[in-house]
């Protein structure tokens, strides 16, 4: 094995270290409608509310998100693992399929948002930029609903884990 590919999975495996939380990001618009499972996810800034998405530049959905130039990062709940796994393509379910379930609603924008997750954010790509075999997007957030209820939903160590809200934990 060449050092720069034992170096590229040592990264690998520092990264499924990272707990990150799990995601749903989803769009709609002339070039159709597809959704994908994201932990590479993170906030930018909040003047303008603005996330960074970052998507393979090899995945088939990426022209999509391009070329629609919106999305809704849906911020799953601990009970959605079972979507996580279907917009992840560990299942079956085709993208028509995941689509056609009872579980959607349309934002202001018109992207699919799932329901019952913990938060959707609905935005514009304002900006999308290369690096290395990723592309990132930078994300200004138009509706933000956000609920109280449930528990988090995080990947570590290569597996979908149950992150508990204390507020709720102690309330009960």
């Amino acid at each position: 094995m060449s050092l720069k590919n034992e170096h590229r999975l040592r990264f690998r495996d520092a990264m499924a270290s990272l707990s990150a939380a799990v995601n749903i990001i989803t769009t709609d618009g002339p070039a159709g409608r597809c959704g994908m499972t994201a932990t590479a996810v993170c906030s930018v800034t909040d003047t303008p509310p603005t996330l960074m998405v970052c998507i393979n530049r090899n995945s088939a959905m990426n022209p999509v998100f391009q070329r629609n130039g919106r999305l809704c990062i849906n911020i799953l709940n601990h009970e959605q693992e079972l979507m996580a796994r279907h917009f992840a393509g560990m299942t079956e379910a085709s993208m028509e399929e995941r689509f056609s379930w009872d579980i959607w609603h349309t934002g202001s924008l018109g992207q699919p948002m799932l329901k019952g997750t913990l938060a959707n954010l609905e935005g514009s790509i304002e900006q999308v930029q290369e690096i290395g075999t990723h592309n990132v997007y930078l994300v200004e957030i138009k509706q933000i609903i956000v609920r109280e209820e449930g528990h988090g939903l995080i990947y570590f160590k290569r597996s979908f884990h149950q992150v508990m809200n204390k507020t709720l934990a102690t309330a009960v």
